[in-house]
């Protein structure tokens, strides 16, 4: 019998669930016997190595190369890091996380059939491909993946089962990203109201600020400045820790002790922090709600136990954050269940499919989708090139979107067809990525104004149809875009783009 898995790909740790034999979420402890697993990658006797040991390394000292970490921050770029003379991309780095959670996970429970894999809110296309790309490097059979504070409000929805009722908040603040989602919830159904994220936002950023802080105090004390060695990562991080519980620490950094309150730490990060509750209110706004709409905000990722983050939560909604579960493990379990309630479940036993058939959940886009079109500039009476939005952020899956426009010249012979992805809805075609573009022929010696139809259909799947129809002589083009789709080793797209 072979296994869904649910992983939450971190950008400081992550972890990977299953479903118990009563169809309840359960967390997979590594080898080490910890229930997440740092992602990071050192090299050890020959042998890349993903845990405890390559954290160790990478805070010692994070520009040595001899360990890379973070680098999920990097997923869609050409980045290279370097480990020991040896470069690989931030794509190979996650695959090598993910092999080493799903070979953790297989030494206990046996073959892992299909897989899902989370992402922040915030990913684009690019980010999200390059996601799948790594599952695919790391053998993982995954055909979906979901966003990280979806989730965690799945898990919560499932957990509270039919005692969740109404409009609630999830804020989602990890090693590395930051994500706020509105959700509604009635017993085990969940329908995403709008979401939003900032990409690089978390505690690697708190514990770079607390250091900063310790080495400005340390020079004053000592005269000298502060090295990576005297107070590495791992010192910040555990001293971050200390004050969610103490109102003064003192860090020691060679010989000196350096004092620190947490009013000091507060104050470095208070910026991130006011970054995260715009943020907040941009969501709320987006989904038509008042603070008082909101029934309760409910928590994910570790940073959330920074006694600040739980006021600024309190700040901007009104009301006390619940803690109802482990942070660090509510995405990886809700990821589980989105697993099986879109797998096969005949792989499923009766428990186990009597709980997930009781889920139903709706989600929405999280990008604005567009074409590139010829406009005019009423200002300063000049056509210009726009980026026209057909299908809004937010908007409810499935769904479908047409819009009309027309050739602009005599004995126009071709026109571009292609597909934007933006994170603003800004007709300003520099706001916008381009994620696939061919051209279309068109019939000769006609006149200007021939109409050319685009509709764009985006389903439950994560897959967008896009037909560029000239109406008058019946050609088409069409492209199936995936938004979860790998690449193969060479960069290219696996069933990503079918154009006819």
């Amino acid at each position: 019998m072979t296994h869904f898995v649910g992983i939450d790909l971190g950008t400081t740790f992550s972890a990977l669930s299953v479903l118990d034999e009563t169809g309840r979420p359960k967390i997979i402890h590594n080898k080490d016997g910890q229930n997440i697993t740092p992602s990071c990658v050192t090299e050890i006797d020959g042998e890349y190595v993903v845990g405890e040991e390559a954290r160790k390394t990478w805070c010692s000292d994070p520009e040595s190369g001899e360990a890379a970490a973070r680098f999920k921050r990097d997923i869609e770029t050409d980045k290279i890091y370097n480990i020991n003379g040896k470069n690989f991309t931030p794509t190979e780095l996650s695959a090598l996380v993910l092999k080493k959670l799903a070979q953790d996970a297989m030494a206990q429970i046996g073959e892992i059939g299909e897989a899902v894999v989370t992402v922040p809110a915030n990913f684009g296309n690019s980010a999200r491909e390059a996601t799948m790309s790594a599952a695919k490097k790391a053998g993982l059979n995954v055909r979906f993946i979901i966003n990280e504070p979806t989730a965690a409000a799945l898990y919560y929805a499932f957990k509270e089962a039919n005692e969740m009722n109404g409009v609630y908040a999830v804020y989602d603040l990890g090693g590395g990203t930051f994500d706020i989602s509105i959700i509604r919830v009635s017993g085990y159904n969940v329908e995403v109201m709008a979401t939003n994220g900032i990409r690089h936002l978390g505690g690697d950023d708190f514990d770079r600020a607390l250091r900063k802080i310790v080495g400005k105090k340390y020079q004053q004390q000592s005269g000298e400045s502060m090295e990576i060695s005297d107070y590495d990562f791992n010192g910040a991080e555990e001293d971050k820790k200390s004050l969610s519980n103490r109102q003064k620490i003192r860090a020691k950094v060679n010989r000196e002790l350096i004092e620190i309150t947490r009013g000091e730490f507060e104050e470095a990060i208070s910026s991130m922090i006011t970054q995260a509750e715009m943020m907040c209110a941009e969501t709320m706004e987006e989904a038509k709600l008042a603070p008082s709409d909101i029934r309760e905000v409910l928590l994910a990722g570790g940073s959330t136990r920074i006694p600040m983050v739980k006021e600024s939560v309190k700040r901007v909604f009104g009301k006390e954050p619940v803690f109802r579960a482990n942070v660090d493990e509510v995405v990886s379990m809700g990821a589980i269940l989105y697993a099986a309630y879109k797998g096969d479940q005949s792989q499923l036993s009766a428990l186990q499919k009597q709980s997930v058939q009781q889920i139903e959940f709706k989600e929405r886009t999280a990008k604005y989708y567009g074409t590139l079109c010829i406009g005019s500039d009423e200002e300063r009476q000049r056509t210009v090139k726009k980026n026209d939005i057909l299908i809004k952020k937010n908007t409810a899956l499935p769904c479908s979107a047409t819009q009309s426009y027309y050739t602009i010249v005599d004995g126009q012979e071709h026109i571009l067809c292609d597909v934007t992805e933006s994170a603003i809805d800004d007709p300003d075609p520099n706001y916008a990525d381009i994620q696939w573009a061919e051209e279309m022929e068109l019939p000769p010696n006609r006149p200007a104004g021939r109409e050319i139809k685009v509709t764009f259909t985006y389903n439950i799947n994560q897959i967008m149809e896009c037909v560029f129809e000239d109406v008058e002589s019946g050609r088409t083009k069409k492209a199936s875009l995936s938004m979860v789709q790998a690449k193969d080793d060479d960069g290219h797209g696996i069933e990503e783009f079918i154009v006819e």
